[in-house]
């Protein structure tokens, strides 16, 4: 498998590349939803966060950690919406673990992370609490 991503990590393919270590790459996303969105990646390819390494991770969100300010000060940005689309059905275009730091602005029309679900679950508690003790019990 060799997604676009692996292929701008190889130097294959063109990409205005802002931030890079020896497992991470953080690039501008070539369609932007806000002037600085940037994607950050782990160098070697997993289609999912849970099939990333707790040493990539760990690197990973290091990396996330470290760009969130500096996106945000080279746009002037107010806030970020911080994400990953983990698997298709959640929106996971290329499969290769990425996460987008997405500049906010006032007024900007954008929503909360809470409108990506569509309709929310009517759950009771009796649900609630099952669902929290299959979590917990794997967690």
């Amino acid at each position: 498998m060799s997604t676009i991503f692996s292929q701008i990590v190889a130097g294959e393919i063109p990409a205005r590349i802002v931030y890079e270590d020896e497992t991470t790459i953080a690039f501008l996303d070539a369609n932007p939803l806000a002037p600085g969105h940037t994607l950050v990646i782990p160098k070697d390819e997993y289609e999912r966060l849970n099939d990333v390494p707790d040493d990539v991770a760990a690197d990973l969100y290091e990396t996330v950690h470290h760009m969130v300010p500096v996106v945000e000060d080279a746009v002037d940005a107010d806030a970020t919406t911080v994400a990953f689309n983990n698997g298709e059905e959640a929106g996971q275009e290329v499969p290769h673990v990425h996460c987008h730091i997405v500049p906010r602005f006032e007024g900007d029309g954008g929503g909360p992370i809470h409108a990506v679900a569509g309709d929310r679950p009517d759950l009771d508690d009796d649900e609630l609490d099952d669902i929290a003790a299959d979590i917990e019990a794997s967690a």
